[in-house]
């Protein structure tokens, strides 16, 4: 009997975000006159865009002087939405790419709404690309076809004698430019069904093009929320309580009254914000108030609580999240048994830039700065603090310092924090005055969500010619979404983000069960950059990893075999074998060290990566990832640079968290504070990268996240295979 609980339906999701509104618009919906009005008050990534003459849809306008400006619908955070969205458009259009600007897109989910997500806007999940391929691409072959049609009415020939190229109509002798038909096209009917290019007419997709934020990034002048600056502006910064769930008991401001620049107090949902003339005057003030909490309802568990909590879950059976054949009788019968429990720690997400918005309240409406990811649901929450409808709440889109999943937070917890303080102010006659809300890292390490602790625990069997034929594992990790606004995604008391990676192994075992405790911590959880494949990967490569061992076979061969039916991923696998030269004998290390070469292969988000790392390993103990060879499955790649940034990006950030990312809970609280007690991986740490794109016609999938969850149980089976012991617990460490 096959069962697999871990599928969330579309309608389960529909239901989560249905208040959002709108049906589904088409790439190609028109732009309405208001958007267009607010386009020059927006903040663009490639500077402000000329006014447009032509705006045949929701995605581009085209000025007189010949400009193309890409409104894209989702954050840039780093990971090349700037670029890669309007390189859609560019090639689709015939447009030289100098001409291509980029603002980022207002919150308007009837518009611009997540394809895969429903009537909801939002960024995550690495949709970005793979949702708005055909979208974007539609979009700009639709323009396209209006500035021929201007061009053929204008020189009467007829339109399929017209050439575009790098932003220049022609027929003959007869030239013009977009700006130049850019009326005219106006007033072309826009096309139901417009026809998109051959793929082998590709001009910019599949190739390089520089990335449109590189020079406002790398000369200072890209707008991040810490850089607006409004007039009258009044900056917020609050105190936290010093432990999860503790509330405020009581609010002593009288040390402020000699602080200069302190204007206001206001209690938020879990703290009392401070607001003052700049942030070293809130900030000293914040420091100065005297806040007495109500511990009755506050956490007190320390690590070693939850962990214990965990052991005493795991030794009963689950929430079944998958079960095909018989695992436990196939277990029972097998020739060679294999056990392992592995650990996880909480993990924050320690982006660059931590949380921080910029809200104005007029009383009637809002407005918001933000480097924005969960713009639907932000927007709604918003709205609910303030009481007004969601679309009087607008937002503008800046770009974001890194987020790795903390910025799109399922409780809106910063912006309703923002939304609390103006609607404070507002209360006392305040109304209209912008209030910058500023979390410092300290903050966000502190009160912020983090990736969820887990305790796993594998049992594999193997038959007498060492095939797989028994495989169970048990996951407790605490719930992302159980208690949030998208618990409707929790099926059958599953949540998928705790199995994604186990429950949907790629792996042909005949006798295979998974399933789940989920237990109620009160430490906050929410996702984080790959998500359950984080710790699931990790679990499941190095597993593989043993069994492959225990049968003494090669540990990729006896993959190879297990995944004979996931082209995807056997893609990826031959590939990164083949450039690490995994055949060859491994090159010696100093004398006294030992070295290492480690495998893992994992599919997550639709994309297959595989990693083998090659590490040497000291006589005391220590050791140096050397290098990172990575193959990335992930349909066409639209622009190869920037996917190979991605796994170059994802290897680093994976990395740090192996070696050294761990939030341990002391009292209820967490102990790390900055970068000082919780370490990002330093540029000597940095293991020579490199990054083979498997070659494919179909159409993308994400890159994001995927070059995340391999790295970790590459480097880990790296150390087995250079005689050091199986590690089954993260932070990585070989010491005693």
């Amino acid at each position: 009997m096959h069962r697999n609980r871990m599928e969330v339906t579309r309608r389960a999701f529909l239901k989560v975000v249905g208040a959002a509104g709108g049906g589904l618009t088409l790439a190609i919906g028109i732009l309405p006159a208001a958007a267009l009005a607010a386009a020059a008050n927006r903040v663009a990534g490639a500077g402000a865009a000329a006014a447009p003459a032509f705006a045949p849809n929701a995605f581009l306008t085209i000025a007189r002087d010949s400009s193309v400006t890409v409104i894209v619908k989702h954050v840039e955070v780093g990971q090349g939405t700037y670029t890669g969205l309007p390189t859609l458009v560019a090639d689709e259009l015939d447009a030289a790419w100098s001409q291509v600007r980029v603002e980022g897109a207002p919150a308007d989910a009837k518009l611009y709404h997540n394809l895969l997500w429903g009537p909801m806007q939002g960024t995550g999940g690495s949709t970005s690309l793979a949702e708005a391929f055909d979208q974007y691409r539609a979009a700009g072959a639709a323009a396209r076809a209006m500035l021929v049609a201007a061009a053929a009415a204008r020189w009467r020939v007829p339109a399929d004698t017209i050439e575009v190229r790098n932003g220049i109509v022609s027929h003959g002798t007869k030239k013009a430019t977009f700006g130049e038909l850019a009326a005219d096209a106006a007033k072309q009917p826009l096309p139901a069904s417009p026809a998109v290019k051959d793929p082998k007419r590709f001009v910019y997709i599949g190739t390089h093009v520089p990335r449109t934020d590189s020079k406002v990034k790398s000369t200072g002048t890209a707008i991040y929320t810490q850089d607006i600056h409004l007039q009258g502006m009044l900056t917020a910064v609050v105190a936290r309580a010093p432990r999860f769930g503790a509330q405020v008991k009581s609010i002593d401001a009288a040390a402020l009254k000699g602080l200069p620049g302190i204007r206001f107090v206001v209690e938020v949902p879990h703290g009392v914000a401070v607001v003052g003339n700049s942030f070293w005057d809130a900030k000293k003030g914040r420091d100065a108030l005297k806040v007495t909490w109500d511990d009755a309802s506050g956490f007190r568990y320390s690590s070693s609580d939850i962990l214990a909590e965990f052991r005493r879950q795991i030794a009963a059976p689950g929430t079944i999240a998958r079960s095909e054949g018989d695992a436990a009788k196939a277990l029972a019968g097998a020739a060679r048994k294999l056990d392992a429990e592995f650990e996880f720690p909480y993990l924050a997400h320690a982006a660059m830039e931590p949380m921080n918005c910029v809200v104005r309240y007029d009383g009637d409406r809002a407005e918001v700065w933000n480097g924005e990811q969960f713009q639907t649901a932000d927007q709604a929450a918003i709205a609910k603090v303030l009481g007004i409808a969601p679309e009087k709440v607008a937002i503008h889109q800046l770009f974001g310092g890194g987020s790795f999943g903390r910025r799109a937070n399922p409780h809106s917890d910063y912006v309703v924090e923002a939304a609390t303080i103006v609607k404070g102010l507002a209360v006392q006659g305040q109304r209209g005055v912008p209030v910058k809300l500023v979390w410092t890292r300290e903050d966000d390490m502190h009160a912020g969500y983090y990736r969820p602790a887990s305790l796993h625990s594998m049992h594999a069997g193997l038959d007498a010619a060492g095939s797989l034929v028994a495989w169970q594992h048990r996951i407790v990790t605490q719930s992302i979404l159980a208690g949030s606004p998208f618990a409707a995604m929790v099926a059958n008391g599953v949540d998928p983000t705790s199995v994604e990676g186990a429950a949907d192994i790629g792996y042909a075992i005949p006798n295979l069960a998974v399933d789940l405790h989920s237990p109620e911590i009160a430490v906050p959880v929410q996702w984080w950059r790959s998500v359950g494949h984080t710790h699931t990967a990790f679990a499941v490569e190095t597993f593989i990893d043993e069994a492959a061992q225990a049968a003494g076979k090669d540990p990729v061969e006896f993959r190879k075999a297990l995944l004979a039916h996931q082209p995807r991923q056997l893609a990826a696998l031959t590939l990164a074998a083949d450039k690490a030269g995994w055949a060859k004998p491994l090159a010696p290390g100093a004398t006294g060290t030992k070295r290492g070469r480690g495998v893992a292969v994992h599919k997550s988000f639709n994309t297959a990566v595989a990693e083998i790392a090659e590490v040497t390993v000291a006589a005391d103990g220590s050791f140096k990832v050397d290098r990172v060879v990575c193959a990335v499955e992930c349909g066409l790649a639209v622009n190869p640079d920037i996917v190979r940034a991605q796994m170059e990006g994802g290897i680093g950030y994976g990395l740090a968290a192996a070696l050294f990312g761990e939030i341990t809970i002391k009292d209820g609280a967490p102990v790390q504070s900055n970068f000082n007690d919780y370490r990002v991986l330093r540029i000597n740490e940095m293991p020579a990268v490199e990054v083979h794109i498997v070659p494919s016609a179909a159409k993308p999938t994400g890159v994001g996240e995927p070059g995340v969850p391999p790295i970790a149980p590459a480097v880990a089976n790296a150390i087995a295979m250079a005689g050091g012991r199986r590690l089954r617990r993260l932070p990585l460490t070989l010491a005693a």
